[in-house]
């Protein structure tokens, strides 16, 4: 390149010491012209063609000594470019070597890889080709040549890693089964913990809840024995309830509820004027049968007792407006049943519902019918009347215990449904007043 560079500005330089020989020239200039071979030299040239012809020469020659520069310039612009290539590419190639000679080289692949880096650790910039085109060449071929090293060093690489790392996945599965193992361990120790801390939060709570229980139990007892000393009744059991219309929300309830029973004796005091029909003294529904013991007087039809929906006709008459002590006893045996009207057995009979067990967890209205469990009632089948001593047992009462509470000579509380005030609730207008039922018998008599 330095040649080629001398060259040309050895032909610029010429022709401008030709020029100038032309201008001292006092008045005689030679121009050679270039004849071709068998030209007629006969042949007058003009001189003004000739001056033409020279100065259109220089200017041709200007213009390729100015391409030349500009070539130039490229060329050398081009150069220092590759040059910082080489030298980024030698600085990684530097660095994959030092990488490489850190590491042991795979048998095989040692003896040549340290033949090319002898090779290609020339500096080859200091001695260029003269010709332009067998520099870029020249630059060509050795940027293959790097690329080509460092090609083959990054294999290498990837084969030393993968070689490296052909028990990394088992050390790895070992490490993550003891890290699991780990914590699975501290997982079921504080599942452990959780366990027994509900355990001991348990064991706190029911303690907690049963002394909570013990404390409002001696509370209502406390509470009823201050309602039973504060009553305006003897005693719990001499009231009355009073339903003094027809309506279809005058009414009592029993607080307790029947357990499954085979038999049952119910007795009541009852007095009552109205007409036709004295309605229900009381009711008893269930689930799914709400007419499951009925006593009822509707219209002009007798006094009928209803267990299971069927129906017995008693011989019973209450409606004088006195005060009238009835007892009904029945078993499952054979559906038989009995009618005390005070104290006496005014009839019996078999048949009605037999070997139908009392359903159990039911509602005991006084007052109504019931065609839903506990309401939907009828006003013309309420009962009119003033109602007092409702007890209930599970069993059938002899006669003589019939006939004591009807005579008053005794009394005797329902073991399923005794008669006490606090057993008892009214509502729509109902009323509960203080009664001494024998005294009241007594006066009316």
């Amino acid at each position: 390149m330095i040649t080629l560079l001398m060259g040309i500005l050895y032909v610029y330089a010429l022709g401008k010491g030709q020029v100038a020989r032309a201008n001292v020239t006092k008045g005689n200039r030679f121009v050679c012209t270039a004849v071709p071979a068998g030209t007629d030299l006969s042949c007058p040239v003009s001189a003004t063609n000739r001056v033409q012809s020279a100065s259109a020469q220089e200017e041709e020659l200007r213009n390729t000594i100015v391409q030349l520069r500009e070539t130039i310039l490229q060329q050398k612009e081009t150069i220092v470019s590759q040059q910082g290539t080489i030298k980024e590419l030698n600085a990684k190639l530097s660095r994959c070597e030092a990488q490489a000679q850190d590491s042991p080289p795979r048998e095989g692949k040692g003896r040549g890889h340290g033949s090319r880096r002898k090779d290609f650790s020339k500096n080859t910039m200091g001695d260029l080709p003269r010709d332009s085109t067998e520099t870029i060449e020249q630059l060509g071929k050795t940027m293959q040549s790097l690329k080509d090293r460092l090609q083959n060093l990054e294999q290498q690489q990837q084969l030393r890693i993968n070689a490296s790392g052909a028990t990394f996945p088992n050390e790895l599965r070992d490490l993550l089964r003891r890290r699991l193992s780990d914590l699975e361990n501290q997982l079921l120790t504080k599942v452990a913990e959780l366990e027994e801390e509900k355990a001991q939060l348990y064991n706190e709570t029911a303690a907690h809840r049963q002394q909570t229980e013990v404390t409002l139990n001696s509370l209502l007892e406390r509470i009823a024995e201050l309602e039973r000393s504060n009553s305006a009744f003897k005693s719990p059991e001499d009231f009355k309830v009073s339903l003094p219309l027809r309506t279809n929300y005058l009414y009592g309830r029993i607080k307790k509820s029947l357990p499954e029973m085979y038999a049952f004796t119910v007795c009541m005091w009852l007095k009552s004027s109205a007409r036709p029909g004295i309605g229900t003294p009381f009711s008893y529904g269930v689930p799914g049968q709400a007419n499951e013991i009925v006593l009822i007087e509707w219209g002009n039809n007798p006094i009928e007792l209803l267990v299971n929906d069927k129906v017995a006709q008693l011989p019973l008459s209450i409606s004088d407006g006195r005060w009238h002590h009835i007892c009904i006893t029945w078993t499952t045996r054979d559906g038989f049943w009995e009618a005390y009207q005070d104290g006496e057995r005014l009839g019996a009979g078999d048949n009605l519902a037999p070997w139908h067990p009392i359903k159990p967890g039911g509602v005991i209205i006084l007052g109504q019918e019931q065609d839903i469990v506990g309401g939907r009632f009828d006003a013309t089948q309420a009962f009119v009347g003033e109602l007092s001593h409702f007890n209930m047992w599970d069993r059938v009462l002899r006669p003589v215990d019939i006939s004591g509470m009807a005579n008053c000579s005794s009394y005797m509380p329902g073991n399923v449904v005794p008669w006490v005030d606090a057993n008892v609730e009214v509502f729509g207008g109902a009323t509960k007043a203080a009664l001494e039922i024998c005294e009241d018998r007594l006066f009316d008599a």
